[in-house]
């Protein structure tokens, strides 16, 4: 009985799993064949027309870009309404004054080590701890070795054997006890033995079983391994004696700021325990590596150290003056970081901007210094760049559409400067040629009265294209009032091509209206 209800509840579970299989393969099939079709339907649609409502038109995503770069023309009260300021680019005489931190540590040049070249029994320790002072040629210690012992008395015995020698015809024995002595004295000065000890020796005559060892140079012991009755072996290092007339101090500089080092650069070294405190060194050397989690430089500096008052492991301010000679230098506000640009804004007057790509190079303070793209004199917006480039990039989205055609219905209003102001904008030749054109504007309120003693400008702008050899061309002419609404003027333009076209109108000191057009003008590229 219990083995039916288990076949029986088996072949359910079994059952249900297939449906489940069913229903999700169903899902998944769906939703592949729905994706299939609305490919199908857009790719049956193909590229919208100039005609067709901008939500029909499905382009593909790689061809996505960013706005090109267009001037913006701006009225006096809307600058001064998102606060544009601007400023004189300038050729300035400019350093940059690094501040990072260091820490003092001991001169390896100036460190003396301290061992015997022979093994021994230590006897007597003079020089007994950490940091003490000691002078060149102060005992430090004493020694028995029985090497060096032995090594004294072989001297001894040439020494007292030269006279025994007789002296043959050829002389050979007075050449083998002069080898002899100056052997065992080689071998004694081999073994580092003062020279105090050689005289002594040469003297009395009498072996010295007890070595003194003498510093080898005057400062401060900064380690130690010499004790009483310890067996030193001729490897052991038994002193560290450091000199710390002179330090050095190693500084992590940011990688962004070390191409402006060079060795031998002054330095100057702050530290909080001495205020008003300066000391000066010089950069020492910067080490041939960086630190890939802080993104550092070790530089090393030496400074002298009068009076001991930099101490090994001491935490220090170091200042680095860098002179960068004459450069063109710009606040830091008027630089705009576009993605993978920096780009500044012209002021050419009148409320012209023009973006222009610039190539910037060290930050000093609140100023940055130009590589490429500006010339001194040339006035450009120190602040509201962000604002500036957003009026710039709605002002060209604008400009980018064309009219649409005659009976659009609703459409035709989108490209309409103003709800209460039309303009109209004809040349004589339609569209404009290369050469003299006359232009011609005409402004209607919204009732379609004429507007009269406006101030009207047309300005024609085409961007730089360097491939070809061509700079930016602007060009611009303040239409005379005909009456009636009707505003004309001469303009040449020196090349063919497509332009930028702003129409402003203003009356009393107020923005009418402002319309922007793509014009394409005949006549060839000069």
């Amino acid at each position: 009985m219990n083995e039916n209800k288990y076949k029986i509840g088996f072949e359910i579970a079994l059952i249900a799993c297939f449906a489940l299989a069913g229903a999700l393969a169903y899902v998944v099939l769906g939703k592949r064949h729905a994706a299939t079709e609305e490919t199908s339907i857009v790719a049956a649609q193909g590229p919208s027309t100039p005609g067709q409502p901008a939500s029909m038109a499905m382009p593909p995503s790689s061809t996505t870009s960013a706005l090109p770069l267009t001037p913006v023309q701006l009225s006096p009260q809307r600058m001064q309404a998102i606060g544009v300021t601007t400023a004189v680019v300038e050729q300035q005489a400019v350093s940059n004054d690094l501040r990072v931190p260091g820490n003092v540590e001991a001169n390896e040049r100036q460190l003396a080590y301290v061992q015997t070249r022979f093994p021994g029994w230590i006897q007597r320790v003079f020089a007994n701890a950490s940091y003490q002072y000691v002078r060149k040629g102060q005992p430090l210690f004493t020694i028995y070795s029985q090497e060096l012992v032995s090594t004294e008395q072989e001297y001894l015995l040439a020494k007292q054997n030269r006279q025994t020698f007789a002296t043959d015809g050829h002389g050979t024995a007075v050449k083998e006890r002069d080898w002899l002595l100056e052997a065992a004295a080689d071998r004694l000065l081999q073994f580092g033995v003062p020279a105090s000890e050689l005289t002594r020796l040469e003297r009395t005559g009498r072996v010295q079983h007890d070595i003194t060892i003498e510093s080898p140079a005057s400062g401060y012991i900064t380690e130690f391994n010499a004790l009483p009755n310890q067996y030193a072996q001729a490897e052991t290092k038994l002193y560290t004696i450091a000199d710390l007339s002179s330090v050095w101090v190693y500084a992590n500089v940011y990688q962004t700021d070390v191409g402006q080092l060079r060795p031998g650069m002054p330095a100057t070294v702050t530290v909080d325990a001495y205020p008003g405190r300066e000391f000066r060194g010089r950069i020492d050397q910067i080490l041939p590596q960086v630190d890939p989690t802080t993104r550092t430089v070790r530089v090393r500096f030496v400074f002298s150290n009068p009076g001991l008052a930099l101490k090994p492991g001491m935490f220090v301010n170091v200042g680095i003056h860098v002179s960068l000679g004459r450069q063109l230098v710009i606040p830091a506000s008027g630089v705009l970081q576009a993605g993978t640009r920096e780009i500044a804004f012209i002021d050419h007057g009148g409320g012209y901007l023009e973006p222009r790509p610039i190539e910037i190079g060290p930050r000093l303070d609140d100023h940055v210094v130009v590589r490429k793209g500006l010339h001194s004199g040339e006035r450009i917006v120190s602040s509201a760049n962000f604002l500036v480039d957003s009026e710039a990039q709605l002002q060209a989205a604008v400009g980018s559409f064309a009219p649409p055609p005659p009976g659009a219905g609703a459409a035709a209003s989108m490209n309409a400067p103003s709800q209460q102001v039309t303009m109209d904008f004809t040349s004589d030749a339609s569209p404009p040629h290369k050469g003299s054109n006359t232009l011609q504007v005409k402004l209607r309120s919204a009732d379609g009265k004429p507007i009269t003693g406006a101030q009207v400008s047309v300005t024609f702008y085409m961007a730089a294209m360097p491939a070809m050899g061509m700079a930016a061309i602007r060009k611009q002419a303040t239409l005379a009032d005909k009456g009636d609404g009707s505003y004309e003027g001469k303009l040449d333009l020196p090349s063919g091509g497509s332009y930028q076209l702003t129409l402003t109108a203003q009356q009393n000191g107020q923005t009418l209206a402002t319309k922007h057009l793509t014009v394409n003008v005949t006549g060839g590229m000069r």
